[in-house]
């Protein structure tokens, strides 16, 4: 069997899982910039996988990846919530299904 080079952020436990499975891989500790590139990047790979499925299970890797972003942010995850709580009150969220045309 070949190599497949992935060259992406894993989740933490995806080493052991491999090895399990009797293979082998190579992993490196990343941290500061080069972490939080990989997270925006990860997010992304999980958004489009979400739009390709609408899988719920792809909705919960986008909200695991971004507990990742707040915590190497050193963000509270209540602070994120409370943020968004607040916006929501401030101009409503998502449920109505308003769609802007225009405005003049």
């Amino acid at each position: 069997m070949g190599e497949i080079l992935y060259n992406k952020l894993i989740r933490d436990e995806i080493p052991t899982i491999i090895e399990e499975s009797h293979k082998k891989c190579v992993t490196k500790r990343v941290t500061g910039e080069e972490l939080m590139q990989l997270l925006n990047e990860k997010l992304t790979e999980e958004v489009e996988e979400y739009l390709e499925s609408n899988s719920i299970e792809e909705l919960a890797d986008i909200l695991e990846v971004i507990h990742g972003i707040v915590h190497h942010r050193n963000i509270e995850f209540d602070d994120l919530e409370e943020m968004r709580a607040k916006k929501k009150d401030e101009r409503g969220g998502f449920l109505k299904g308003a769609k802007l045309i225009k405005v003049y």
